[in-house]
């Protein structure tokens, strides 16, 4: 059974620091994607970044976090989002998601889900 744990996020000041993991197991160990996506009050999801673990770990960012965000994939369990320069828009809920299979962007494609983590981004 395909597990995901989520930890890191917190509060900060617009311009700090924080960083996300994400742990699974489960996973189709050669062909399968994790991605980060997050979701505001009333909003609907949406995508942060994604990253394969086959032909070369292929890695997509949303065009708000590029310059910011870093993700990071260790294995095929292990997942990462370095978050700098952050600004008040990034206050949200944060989730991981995976698949077995190629990369994708949209929330439809994934069907294993972590905990969302809380970020706040203060003025």
């Amino acid at each position: 059974q395909v597990q995901l744990v989520v930890s890191g996020g917190g509060s900060v000041q617009a311009g700090g620091s924080l960083r996300l993991s994400c742990a699974a197991s489960g996973l189709f160990f050669n062909t399968n994607s994790m991605a980060w996506f997050r979701q505001g009050a009333g909003k609907e999801r949406e995508f942060v970044s994604a990253i394969t673990y086959y032909g070369g770990n292929i890695l997509y960012y949303a065009d708000f976090v590029k310059g910011r965000f870093t993700m990071t994939r260790d294995d095929a369990n292990k997942l990462s989002l370095q978050m700098n320069s952050l600004v008040p828009e990034d206050t949200t809920v944060y989730y991981c998601a995976a698949k077995d299979g190629t990369i994708a962007t949209e929330v439809v494609d994934y069907n294993y889900w972590g905990q969302g983590t809380q970020v706040t981004v203060s003025s």
